[in-house]
């Protein structure tokens, strides 16, 4: 008995040691492979094919619209979060193009400002109504009309004036007696206006008139409007406005770090868009006191001669002054197309350096808009590079691939 009892006992012990020379090795490559699985499994991200901003560890449905999450692309994984790639065969597609960031001056040696052609306004003037009445005839009739001085603008209904001339008659009559009541009514027409020559008429035909015409007292080009035909004018209102645009102002906006080399009497050279090949060379009249705590720029203007009439108010034009400090008034300058708005944030994308395209949103500052550029206040550094021609289809790229972008910070 004992001796069956030995020999179950070697035959397990024999059979544990075959199943070990079998399976033992299997198992722990099993095990090691299993481990394998597990650790990439755990490193593998999953998102939704809808919404990429959706990354989750784990297989599942997308929390957004119940589609099942597939398996994130890792070809970005080498970027940091907020850049992503493009490829070069993607960009020609799209004409993404590029342009390299720098100073608008020269060597620093010129600040280069932007600013319009303005009506000088201490050569404006005001035509006001001195009498109420009705308008029955307007010879003004829209802006831009040049008007002279003693040309006739309207003609005028006004009760006030046909029973002054009922006076005027009869202290004309005893002028000899009260001649001082004669002046006193004759002065009111003259206060209202009114021609000499139209008083004499009255008082030599010793008939009210029913309709005064009212002279210009002023010259210039017609700004302003304030009347119509068939309207009324109110003593006091203005009927119109006019600008001698013999001479303009060229109004530019300088940022404060200009400010220390601008100075009253300093030369500067101009251009406009409409004449870019002529150059006009005047000194600066004014720098106004007070900073503009919006668009943190002061406002500096020039007079410039205008008998040619070439310059109109509203043309863009741009303004250099020679720089003596080299460490001021350096500006960087972008085109139009490369900046996109959400709101108050303005954004561009930068494209880093090197042979993969990769690109990253960036939030500026931006100041005057200079026609087809942007002056930059923070936000870039001269030499980056940005995408100046299909800004859009860069954003849209960077919100298929769930990184930050125009509409998601």
């Amino acid at each position: 008995m004992k001796k069956n009892n030995i020999y179950v006992i070697i035959a397990a012990l024999v059979g544990l040691g075959l199943g070990y020379l079998f399976f033992g090795s299997s198992t722990t490559s099993t095990s090691e492979d299993d481990n394998k699985h597990t650790h990439a499994t755990a490193d593998e991200l999953w998102t939704c094919s809808m919404h990429p901003q959706i990354l989750k560890n784990e297989p599942g449905d997308c929390p957004i619209c119940g589609m099942e999450l597939i398996p994130a692309s890792g070809e970005n994984d080498s970027t940091d979060t907020n850049q992503f790639k493009m490829t070069e065969n993607a960009m020609a597609l799209a004409n993404i193009q590029t342009s390299i960031v720098g100073n608008s001056t020269v060597g620093n040696s010129v600040v280069k400002l932007s600013g319009k052609i303005k009506p000088n306004e201490d050569k404006t003037y005001t035509q006001s109504a001195h009498f109420n009445g009705r308008i029955e005839k307007l010879y003004i009739k829209s802006l831009g009309e040049t008007v002279q001085k003693g040309q006739p603008i309207a003609v005028v209904y006004s009760p006030e004036l046909v029973s002054a001339q009922q006076e005027l008659i009869t202290a004309s009559k005893m002028q000899n007696s009260q001649p001082k009541l004669y002046e006193a009514v004759k002065n009111k027409f003259m206060n209202w206006m009114i021609p000499e020559k139209e008083i004499n008429d009255i008082i030599n035909s010793g008939k009210a008139k029913s309709r005064f015409t009212i002279y210009a007292h002023i010259s210039g080009v017609v700004t302003s409007l304030d009347v119509s035909e068939g309207g009324h004018m109110m003593d006091g209102k203005p009927i119109f406005q006019t600008a001698d645009l013999q001479t303009v102002w060229a109004v530019f906006d300088a940022y404060e770090k200009q400010i220390p080399i601008l100075k009253v009497g300093q030369e500067i050279n101009i251009t406009s868009n409409s004449y870019p090949n002529k150059i006009l060379t005047e000194n600066i009249t004014y720098i106004d006191p007070i900073l503009n705590t919006e668009t943190r720029t002061v406002e500096i203007r020039t007079v410039l001669n205008n008998k040619d009439n070439l310059l109109k108010p509203g043309m863009f034009v741009e303004g250099e002054i020679a720089n003596t400090d080299k460490t001021i008034g350096s500006q960087l300058n972008i085109p139009t197309t490369s900046v996109m708005w959400t709101g108050k944030r303005s954004v561009v994308y930068v494209k880093q350096a090197g042979e993969t395209p990769i690109f990253e949103m960036r939030e500026i500052e931006i100041g005057a808009n200079n026609g087809t550029s942007y002056t930059v206040i923070s936000g870039l550094k001269n030499g980056e590079e940005i995408v100046t021609n299909g800004t859009f289809t860069v954003d849209a790229a960077a919100q298929l691939q769930g990184k930050p972008s125009m509409m998601k910070p």
